[in-house]
């Protein structure tokens, strides 16, 4: 008799586990998925400290525009949210987008120079945790990063830190440092979310890393009215279906090597345009979804650098 009392409290006491786990999961799942949405957003970034003493901070960065976080894809352990940034009435941008994956084992990190070596992770290391992947404009990629949702006295965030390529803001115009080491907090607002950040730019030789200067950054996405973005939905509505066709052949791109490099350009054009140029092409002559992959995969291709 008390054997079976004693199986019967283990029992109760895994599945009590059980069920805590999966509460966990689906508090998670809500706050990936509250991310999506229309809003404004606000985009301020101000240098704060250097080592440097003959250092000078630059320009605080201050912008803001509206955008629509689209939930793509949803599946119990995988979030794609698409960003489209809106500038006008009539004009609309594929913006950034990000994956978020749970307890994902492998992770793409960046190095330096258009230069990402992939890194396998112990289950342990990913064990209830959220990779987030981020993606440029042309869903080739810019940074990933894991870390562990929290959700306490009601606050839910997630943090991480990792390296990427300078932020779009500063890319064409500094050469001064060539790695941002970002440290990320996503967390939710009473009217919406904020992403949060405290950067290190580094300068990265063979001889190691140098911090030039940390920065502060806050990217605000406060709810819009839905009515803004009647433009944004119809032009989604056509270019999705190429975009999902690209998005697949980067999947076959990032399932192969361990070291993915990617040139700046090729023929003085950088590889985003050339995927946009195409973009026009398949709407007008109504391309399938296998041949807008096999233009794809034959312009991105051009792209890559001799990868092992």
């Amino acid at each position: 008799m008390k054997k079976v009392l004693g199986l019967i409290i283990l029992l109760i006491a895994s599945q009590a586990t059980l069920t805590k786990a999966q509460s966990k999961l689906e508090q998670d799942r809500a706050a990936i998925l509250a991310l999506g949405g229309f809003y404004k957003v606000t985009f301020d970034y101000a240098e704060t400290f250097s080592p440097d003493t003959a250092y000078r901070n630059h320009l605080q960065y201050h912008a803001y525009g509206y955008e629509w976080a689209v939930v793509e894809q949803e599946t119990p352990k995988k979030i794609v949210i698409q960003h489209i940034l809106v500038t006008g009435d009539s004009s609309v941008i594929k913006h950034w987008r990000e994956d978020w994956v749970y307890e994902e084992q492998n992770i793409l990190n960046f190095d330096k120079s258009n230069t990402w070596k992939k890194t396998k992770l112990t289950p342990a290391e990913t064990k209830g945790r959220w990779v987030q992947k981020v993606f440029q404009v042309d869903d080739s990629p810019r940074y990933e990063s894991i870390g562990t949702w929290v959700h306490v006295d009601g606050r839910h965030q997630w943090q991480s830190e990792c390296d990427s390529p300078l932020p779009r803001r500063e890319f064409t115009k500094r050469s001064d440092y060539n790695v941002l080491r970002r440290g990320n907090r996503v967390y939710l607002t009473a009217n919406g979310w904020m992403y949060e950040q405290d950067n290190q730019k580094i300068i990265r030789t063979a001889d190691g890393d140098k911090l030039l200067a940390k920065e502060k950054g806050y990217e605000e996405f406060t709810r819009a009215d839905e009515a803004k973005f009647a433009f944004a939905k119809n032009w989604w509505k056509q270019q999705q279906p190429y975009w999902t066709a690209v998005r697949q052949v980067w999947d076959e791109v990032y399932a192969a090597p361990a070291t993915l490099q990617l040139k700046g350009k090729v023929d003085g054009k950088p590889l985003f345009e050339r995927l946009f140029e195409m973009v026009d092409q398949s709407i007008k002559e109504k391309w399938d979804a296998e041949k807008s992959k096999a233009a794809a995969r034959k312009v991105i291709a051009n792209y890559l650098e001799k990868t092992v």
